[in-house]
């Protein structure tokens, strides 16, 4: 199928109103705009030297929870979360009653992905997976009782307050679990030679528009981005995470979506995930940067401390992880007393490593700014 022949699909009436059923995209695909082809390279590129970190950054998953922090808050955002990033760090008594739900949703996607990671170990990406994930996703928080973990048997809609204002209908139930089924083989399908990065695009775009769950849809959907490329091996760690990209552009990513189906344009819609892959990779890369930097420097900073450093180095690789932290934490991580405790964490704000965010007498809590800010903006 060559881009510039593709028809997105049809419009099916239904009672009341008409649904939208994508073309199957199982399939060769081609192009003559060579523009894709050089953004192809550049992202295929700029993928690989990110991948390049996990190889050669010491303890890489201490610092990929914080990109999964970000991605849950900022893909959580998009559906109209109000959680901050400090605040998702938090525990849940640390959050106002009328935010819980909010942060209650970043961690349950925290969880998903954490989970759908995991799975990636031992299972192919599948449809099981998807499923799997949107059940932690869904558990406790709005739309719960929404079916979670299985796909919809009633038509859903994107945009209005009903079927007669909807802005878009995806395809009726019936459809959604042979579409899907399609989508699956198109992941693992060898007998076709269509670049990852130009699968995972389009494959993110039909999930999107078959909108297979009662509610989840997006979030699940932007997560697949991330687990297409850990199960390809273009990612050796999740370190690839567009959803602060997209937040960003949310206009602009809604309307590439758009065009697709109302115009048959593949192409912009391609276009701007490779630009999101590439602006997102290099940001990426930039990040670690930064970390070893400042690894670097607190490293430094640490052998100061005398006898105190080997406790402070194990404190250290602890907030990299979790960069909010209270005294008592610490004595728990540490297996130390309160005293102790206290004492390393002044160390640490003697230092410069951490600095008080609440001003309380009580349950203070602390943050190794440095670190936590890198992942802002």
């Amino acid at each position: 199928m060559r881009f510039e022949d593709y028809i997105s699909g049809t419009y099916r009436p239904q009672f009341q109103y008409k649904s939208f059923s994508p073309t199957p995209i199982n399939t060769s695909w081609s192009w003559d705009d060579p523009s894709i082809n050089t953004q192809l390279e550049e992202a295929t590129r700029a993928l690989a030297e990110l991948n390049a970190y996990s190889f050669i950054v010491p303890d890489i998953d201490l610092f990929t929870q914080m990109h999964i922090v970000k991605e849950a808050n900022n893909s959580s955002r998009i559906e109209g979360t109000q959680t901050e990033m400090e605040e998702a760090l938090l525990d849940a008594n640390q959050i106002a009653p009328e935010k819980r739900n909010d942060w209650q949703e970043v961690q349950n996607y925290i969880k998903a992905l954490n989970a759908a990671i995991a799975e990636l170990e031992h299972l192919p990406l599948s449809i099981r997976v998807l499923k799997q994930t949107h059940s932690i996703l869904m558990d406790s928080v709005r739309g719960e009782h929404k079916t979670p973990g299985e796909f919809r048997t009633t038509q859903n809609w994107i945009g209005g307050t009903n079927l007669k204002n909807a802005v878009f209908i995806p395809p009726h139930a019936e459809e959604v679990p042979e579409l899907m089924s399609d989508l699956e083989k198109f992941w693992h399908n060898q007998a076709i030679e269509v670049p990852h990065l130009i699968r995972v695009a389009l494959s993110h775009y039909q999930f999107e528009t078959i909108h297979p769950f009662l509610d989840g849809n997006g979030r699940i959907g932007r997560l697949l981005i991330t687990l297409y490329l850990v199960d390809k091996k273009l990612l050796k760690k999740p370190s690839l995470y567009l959803s602060d990209f997209l937040e960003k552009n949310r206009g602009a990513y809604y309307d590439a979506l758009t065009t697709v189906r109302v115009s048959n344009n593949i192409n912009h819609w391609v276009k701007f995930f490779l630009t999101a892959v590439i602006e997102t990779a290099n940001k990426g890369k930039a990040t670690f940067e930064k970390i070893l930097k400042l690894r670097a420097e607190c490293e430094q900073k640490i052998i100061g401390l005398g006898k105190k450093a080997p406790k402070a180095r194990l404190l250290l690789l602890e907030l990299y992880k979790h960069p909010l932290i209270r005294v008592n934490q610490v004595a728990t991580m540490l297996n130390v007393t309160p005293q102790a405790a206290n004492a390393l964490v002044k160390d640490f704000q003697r230092i410069g490593i951490l600095v008080e965010i609440t001003k309380y007498k009580r349950n203070r809590i602390f943050m190794f700014n440095d670190y936590f800010t890198l992942f802002l903006g």
